[in-house]
C-alpha cells in the first residue's frame, strides 16, 4: 500500500487500537472513535485483520475521511486518517 506521508512525522490526536477486529465491528468501532474528534483532527488506528487496509481505505473513501497513511508500522498494521469536514 501507498504511504502519501511520512508516518513518523505524523501527530494524532487519538489513538486506538482495534486489535483483530474485521469487517463490520472493525468499521462500527472506527466509527465510533471517528465521532470524538473535530474535522482535521489525525486518528492513529491500530488493525491487524488482513482485511483492514481495504475496509478502512473504503470506509475513509466513503465517509469523507482522508488516509493519509496505510499499513505502516513494524506489522503493517497503523493506520492514520484525517477526519473530513462532512464526517
Amino acid at each position: 500500500m501507498k504511504e502519501t506521508i511520512d508516518s513518523p512525522n505524523i501527530i494524532p490526536d487519538l489513538k486506538v487500537d482495534l486489535g483483530d477486529l474485521g469487517c463490520g465491528d472493525l468499521i462500527i468501532a472506527l466509527l465510533k472513535s471517528m465521532r470524538t474528534l473535530e474535522p482535521g483532527q489525525i486518528a492513529q488506528i491500530r488493525a491487524v485483520d488482513p482485511a483492514a487496509p481495504v475496509d478502512i481505505a473504503a470506509w475513509c473513501n466513503m465517509k469523507g475521511n482522508e488516509l493519509l497513511a496505510d499499513s505502516c508500522g513494524e506489522d503493517k498494521a497503523y493506520f492514520y486518517i484525517k477526519k473530513g469536514e462532512n464526517s
